[in-house]
């Protein structure tokens, strides 16, 4: 399972025209899930990303997690992330989980951050979706975390 993470300021994904979830200060994840990937390798990125010491402290210090914070975190999922464009120039996706196991391990990375967090600072985009995501990459700060 893989995630970037970017720390923003705000951020919002729509889906025809329709916001389906939005953030301010916090953490945007996109979401990749590989074939193999189990609710193991959710749970552990839901933790690492809850812990992720990349906000500021008094000293201007990346010293403080989301949950110090107190912010919240937006997730969506990208298969894309599991593109694989080392032969020829069209990216192949034969690692990217297909969505009948991607979906379930998506929505349980998404349970997982709820428990750590709170229901009401988490939200999400939608699985399957075309969507259109916009944020305010705060820093910028971007971080790749990977379960395995």
């Amino acid at each position: 399972m893989r995630a970037v993470v970017q720390r923003v300021s705000s951020a919002t994904v729509t889906v025809e025209g329709k916001s389906v979830g939005s953030i301010g200060n916090g953490l945007l994840i996109l979401l990749g899930i590989k074939n193999g990937d189990t609710q193991a390798d959710a749970t552990y990125l839901a933790e690492k990303c809850s812990a992720l010491r990349i906000f500021d402290d008094a000293d201007g210090k990346m010293n403080r997690s989301l949950k110090d914070i107190g912010g919240s975190v937006l997730v969506v999922s990208q298969f894309t992330l599991y593109g694989d464009a080392r032969k020829g120039n069209r990216p192949s996706y034969t690692d990217a989980a297909p969505p009948a196991i991607a979906e379930p391990l998506y929505e349980y990375f998404v349970q997982q951050m709820r428990l750590l967090l709170g229901a009401d600072r988490v939200a999400t985009g939608m699985f399957r979706a075309m969507m259109d995501v916009a944020l305010v990459n705060s820093g910028p700060v971007t971080i790749i975390i990977e379960s395995k």
